[in-house]
């Protein structure tokens, strides 16, 4: 894994975001769209959320503070890993998991001050990976235990699975 290009394409869907986010009238950020699901404030309280989230879980890993494990991925964090992308379909997130990252409506001045939070929080633990252990790994609850540079990749994977969302929403608007 190429830990420059994760770190660029990071940086290029946190650039995204934030350009985005300038776009919407705050009105039109809270809106449910008219297909139903999540609002751009949802998905941008998701997005940011898991990204820091994640971010901790790679940090512990880069300190050697996980519990001991001869545990990696399983086969959808293999896929991931391997692919870049998401596996095909609706994802169901685990109950417990689900009710921890249940997005809320944030306002914009929040998600400018979440993307500034995740900016730093990634410079921050970017320069660790390379001399995490590799077999320091923690618990993704969907892909299984991931290691410091996995859970860098599935940052950045889940970052651009968001994009794809943002831009449902926006058709989902435009069709009225």
């Amino acid at each position: 894994m190429n830990l420059t290009k994760e770190r660029r394409a990071i940086d290029a869907a946190l650039d995204t975001y934030r350009q985005l986010l300038d776009g919407f009238t705050d009105e039109r950020f809270m809106e449910t769209p008219p297909m139903g699901g999540w609002s751009y404030s949802e998905v941008y309280d998701h997005i940011l959320k898991s990204s820091l989230g994640s971010s901790i879980a790679l940090e512990r890993c880069t300190h050697n503070n996980c519990p001991p494990t001869k545990n990696g991925p399983n086969f959808w964090g293999h896929y991931l890993l391997i692919t870049g992308l998401f596996p095909p379909g609706k994802i169901k997130v685990p109950e417990e998991v689900a009710a921890k990252i249940a997005p809320n409506k944030i306002d914009r001045e929040e998600a400018r001050n979440l993307l500034i939070k995740t900016r730093k929080r990634i410079d921050g633990v970017t320069a660790l990976i390379n001399d995490a252990p590799k077999n320091a790994r923690w618990q993704h609850p969907r892909l299984g235990m991931l290691n410091a540079a996995q859970w860098f990749r599935f940052i950045r994977v889940h970052l651009q699975h968001h994009l794809k969302q943002l831009e449902r929403i926006k058709n989902s608007f435009a069709k009225g």
